[in-house]
C-alpha cells in the first residue's frame, strides 16, 4: 500500500511539475528549459556556420573549375607556340641542308 501511494505521489507531483509557465517551475525545470535553449542557440549556430562553409567550398570548387580552365588555356597555347618554333627550327635546319 505504501508502495501505491508513494508511486500516485511521484505521479501527482510530475504531473505538477509539466506546467509550462515560468513562474510555476522549478529550479531543475528552469535549468533543463535553460540547458534546452542553450542547445538550440548552439544548433543554430552550428548550422549558420555549416551554410557558410558550404558556401565557400561551392565557391572555391568553382575557382577550381575556372582555374583548371585557364591553365588548360594556357597550356593548349604553350604547345602551339612549341610546335610552331619547332616547326621554324625544322625548316631552318633543312634551309641549311639544303
Amino acid at each position: 500500500m505504501k508502495t501505491n501511494m508513494l508511486g500516485t505521489l511521484l505521479l501527482l507531483a510530475a504531473l505538477a511539475g509539466c506546467s509550462r509557465e515560468e513562474e510555476a517551475m522549478g529550479p531543475a525545470q528552469r535549468a533543463g528549459k535553460a540547458l534546452d535553449d542553450a542547445g538550440a542557440k548552439v544548433t543554430h549556430q552550428v548550422d549558420k556556420e555549416l551554410a557558410k562553409a558550404d558556401r565557400a567550398a561551392e565557391e572555391a570548387r568553382e575557382k577550381i573549375k575556372d582555374a583548371t580552365k585557364d591553365a588548360r588555356n594556357g597550356l593548349e597555347k604553350a604547345t602551339e607556340k612549341v610546335g610552331e618554333k619547332v616547326e621554324d627550327a625544322g625548316e631552318k635546319i633543312q634551309d641549311v641542308a639544303d
